[in-house]
């Protein structure tokens, strides 16, 4: 009788174990769905190859092929077509399921960077909400229905900034969000480049044949006093400009999905959704796939950029973004997560983010445009939208 082949139990984590774990170059990812973290490479995906979840597919069955056991790819994919990617089968992959309170320690970001930061805003908030109204003369005149216009913030520090304590404190501060750290170093970097936020938007997840997305759009910022916080959720609830931008956005992903998959389920109101700093206008939209090789990253790519980061309709929006932004976007409201050999995985915005770089943290938020609009509020709301990552370094007296 042949001896049967032994099979050692893969190790058990937990999140906290992994967070602690992470150094910059590896890639962290958690969500309500679990943590994951990845380090090495085994095989980088092509960034010039034009259909990336193609790409992915033939990476993964490669790695497959060679032994890895239960391939993924992890990474990040920017914003424009044909941007920066960077996607990696990682060599090593620990997971952990995530508890109700995350299980995650402690975490305080070091005092020495404190009054060490310059702070330069690209552009001006004048010149922002200047063009907060060309967007909104473009749309009076009947060319746009909505676009996102995006600003930045640039700090630099005295020393090069910490990474991982920078990543600990967004998992801790924002426990409910898509917390990720990946690498995207590229040539001529002066130090590893990390992009990594606390993004409050899952763009899909994909679990067998059930696919998940939640879009928001419509928001106001967070008050942190009870009685405020009820009055700005019953304005946003009733806010026609907020209602508009939300539905623009919930109808095109329940189209794209329902190209792909049956029992498309979009609520027939928008709920409100709360981060640490914002409150958002909701519709999670569930369907069933009909093609089971259809990817989670295929999926992704299907529904990027919804008009929740670009705008309707998509071609005029992302020319004028192009040309009213004072900044390209790099991986800013691209996207990032994972995805399995069997097509299983989860992809968020990448939103409430950085990218940082030795001494240097860059941040973009961006702001939903659409009639009746008005240019305070809107370089309001990105102000608003800064503060997840800035709380997270403490300086929230940049704005």
């Amino acid at each position: 009788m042949p001896t049967p082949a032994l099979v050692r139990p893969r190790p058990r984590h937990n999140p906290a174990d992994l967070l602690t774990a992470y150094l910059p170059g590896s890639f962290f990812y958690a969500s309500p769905r679990g943590c994951v973290l990845a380090d090495g490479v085994h095989a980088r995906v092509p960034a010039d190859r034009p259909e990336r979840a193609e790409a992915v597919s033939e990476a993964l069955a490669g790695a497959a092929e060679a032994g890895v056991r239960d391939p993924i790819v992890v990474g990040a994919v920017g914003f424009a077509p044909g941007s920066a990617a960077s996607l990696v089968v990682p060599s090593v992959v620990r997971r952990a399921a995530t508890s109700e309170d995350g299980g995650w320690p402690p975490s305080v970001f070091p005092a020495s960077y404190r009054g060490t930061w310059s702070v330069s805003h690209r552009p001006a908030p004048e010149r922002y909400m200047d063009a907060v109204r060309r967007a909104l003369r473009l749309i009076e005149a009947g060319e746009l229905s909505k676009v996102v216009l995006a600003r930045c913030l640039e700090l630099t520090a005295a020393v090069p900034v910490a990474v991982p304590s920078l990543l600990a404190q967004l998992v801790r501060t924002d426990p409910d969000a898509h917390v990720f750290a990946a690498d995207v170093t590229a040539p001529g970097d002066p130090a590893t480049r990390t992009v990594l936020g606390a993004s409050p938007e899952l763009l899909v997840s994909r679990r067998g044949r059930e696919v998940t997305a939640n879009p928001l759009a419509g928001s106001a910022a967070r008050a942190h006093e009870p009685a405020e916080d009820r009055r700005r959720i019953a304005a946003l609830r009733a806010s026609d400009k907020d209602r508009r931008e939300h539905a623009l956005v919930s109808a095109h992903v329940a189209e794209v999905l329902g190209r792909f998959c049956t029992d498309v389920r979009v609520p027939s109101e928008p709920e409100v959704t709360g981060t640490a700093t914002m409150w958002h206008l909701s519709s999670p939209i569930t369907g069933r796939l009909v093609d089971p090789a259809v990817s989670s990253l295929a999926l992704a790519e299907a529904l990027h950029p919804t008009p929740a980061v670009g705008g309707v309709p998509p071609s005029r929006a992302h020319a004028a973004i192009a040309a009213l932004e004072a900044e390209a976007r790099g991986y800013y409201a691209g996207l990032v997560g994972w995805s399995s050999l069997d097509g299983d995985g989860e992809w968020a915005l990448t939103i409430r983010a950085a990218e940082v770089c030795d001494r240097t943290v860059t941040l973009f938020a961006g702001a939903g445009v659409v009639a009746g609009s008005q240019p305070e509020a809107e370089l309001a709301e990105t102000s608003a939208k800064f503060r997840t990552m800035l709380r997270a370094i403490e300086v929230e007296e940049a704005l």
